[in-house]
């Protein structure tokens, strides 16, 4: 199964999940009759609905059958729809140290054709070398080991088992061939100075990430852009973000947005508009790609 076969596999589970819930809305059925008729809750026709789940043949099928779906050739349709939208994704050997809700997020991250991002913490993982990446993993994991459930400082080592940090980078690493490959999107990024100026790793490390910065940002696909502390206040004030946008015309953009314990995905025009605006100011207000190159050179002096 290659890569896009895979991440495909999730855009078409969000297609079932669409196209279901506007047929039961076109009927007037409610979540919780829905759920019902299959055996289930009223939140797991919310999670199909939303394409957060897999889906078993003889649930789609009773479903189409109570929203009224009776032509053969539309029923097969959706049911072969089903069927290859429970592909399991090359992502899945790293569950092991794969949050369940980033799941959904790589798969569609391998499906989108137009990336749009802004970071202000640290590089983004699409573009962070190796070594960069496994002090930014370490870094994230001793936190998460020195705190308790109620969020003081356990008291206790903060190690962290380096196995898991190893498999962690290089599921990162397997992530960032997506940028190389034959289908590669168009990626946007904008990196806030902060990014650049925090350190991750010793000198060396930060050495060798904005020189992986300035090499990437040459390449067609991928457009970098610096917004650096003079400017002041910009659109970014809410934090990070992501944009993913795909070629399925049916398939509506989706804002990504990281918490510590969970993601959202927006896919509400109204919001998506604002995440879309904020990023062309960002944009905008940005100086260009070139002159971003030349921030990172005069940064790769400095450090």
């Amino acid at each position: 199964m290659t890569a896009g076969e895979s991440s495909g596999s999730v855009v078409r589970r969000i297609l079932l999940g669409s196209q279901l819930r506007r047929l039961r809305e076109s009927r007037g059925i409610t979540r919780e009759a829905a759920g019902y008729s299959i055996r289930a809750s009223e939140s797991k026709i919310s999670r199909m609905e939303l394409g957060r789940v897999s889906f078993k043949s003889r649930d789609v099928e009773d479903l189409l059958t109570l929203y009224g779906v009776m032509d053969e050739s539309e029923r097969s349709a959706l049911l072969s729809l089903a069927k290859e939208a429970n592909l399991t994704g090359w992502w899945h050997s790293y569950s092991d140290v794969l949050p369940g809700w980033f799941q959904t997020y790589i798969g569609l991250e391998g499906a989108a054709s137009l990336i749009r991002v802004y970071e202000v913490q640290f590089i983004n993982g699409l573009l962070q070398t190796e070594a960069y990446a496994h002090a930014v993993v370490e870094r994230g994991m001793k936190a998460a080991a020195g705190k308790t459930a109620g969020g003081r400082k356990s008291g206790r080592g903060s190690g962290v088992n380096q196995a898991d940090v190893d498999r962690r980078v290089a599921l990162r690493l397997e992530r960032q061939k997506l940028l190389v490959s034959e289908r590669a999107p168009k990626f946007a990024c904008v990196l806030d100075e902060a990014a650049l100026r925090r350190p991750y790793g010793d000198r060396e490390v930060m050495r060798g990430q904005i020189q992986h910065l300035i090499d990437i940002s040459e390449r067609p696909n991928v457009t970098l852009q610096v917004m650096p502390f003079t400017f002041g206040g910009h659109a970014g004030e809410s934090g990070a973000f992501t944009m993913l946008s795909f070629p399925e015309s049916d398939l509506s953009d989706v804002v990504y947005l990281e918490q510590l314990t969970g993601a959202l995905y927006l896919d509400k025009n109204e919001e998506v508009d604002q995440y879309e605006r904020a990023m062309a100011e960002l944009q905008q207000d940005c100086p260009d790609p070139a002159d971003s190159r030349d921030l990172l050179r005069g940064l790769l002096q400095l450090t």
